[in-house]
């Protein structure tokens, strides 16, 4: 069963336009729709914005029966040499750049107690689509430093929930895959303003392959 934890309702709803739901449930305080689609068995977890919600909405798809978990939405590019409004990219690793115990253990910033890494691995399965790496955080914002802290880190993307996700599918040894869709990047604007634009594209174009990254998850 394919687990898709998603985090805006007009997200979930680019999937439930081709899901035939059979039960809805609520768990953790999540929307859950349990069916299938693209002929595979799918839950969908709606759990909203952030890392706790996330991390909530990946356990309840887990719960559920899911042995992987998907991830896909907009999200913020930091780079416009290497990201672009509307394109898809496949999320190779992922780091939580709002984790900082440096001065405790001296590890990097975004390293969780207990790791000796920053950065998770997701699994990429054979998508046509570039490989970036993510750095998520509980926070949408223009900073300069943010934007400065997550270029270090070497991240090419940022958002609220793959880093959550992919810490718990560690410790429950499940695959984690993520695609996003661009809806803004750092540097050509108010990213704010960019979201409000061309989010309504971005998941557009996320849904045109939704049947593809399906297909993708044999």
């Amino acid at each position: 069963m394919i687990g898709c934890v998603i985090a805006m309702d007009r997200e979930a709803e680019l999937l439930l336009d081709f899901m035939e739901v059979e039960n809805i449930r609520t768990m953790y305080g999540k929307t859950v729709h349990i069916g299938k689609a693209f002929g595979k068995e799918v839950v969908l977890v709606t759990c909203g914005p952030g890392k706790v919600n996330a991390a909530a909405g990946a356990c309840a798809a887990i719960q559920t029966g899911a042995d992987v978990l998907l991830n896909f939405g907009a999200a913020g590019g930091l780079n416009p040499e290497t990201t672009e409004v509307g394109e898809l990219y496949l999320i190779d690793k992922a780091v939580q750049y709002d984790v900082d115990l440096e001065q405790i253990n001296g590890f990097p910033v975004g390293t969780l107690d207990g790791e000796t890494e920053n950065f998770l691995p997701l699994f990429c399965p054979p998508l046509p689509y570039r490989r970036r790496t993510v750095g998520t955080g509980d926070r949408f914002n223009d900073s300069p430093t943010d934007h400065a802290l997550l270029l270090s880190l070497g991240c090419d993307i940022r958002e609220m929930e793959a880093g959550a996700i992919a810490q718990v599918c560690k410790y429950a040894g499940v695959p984690f895959v993520s695609v996003k869709a661009i809806s803004d990047v750092y540097g050509l604007g108010s990213t704010t303003e960019q979201f409000r634009k061309n989010c309504a594209l971005a998941l557009r174009n996320l849904k045109t392959r939704l049947k593809e990254i399906f297909e993708g998850l044999e």
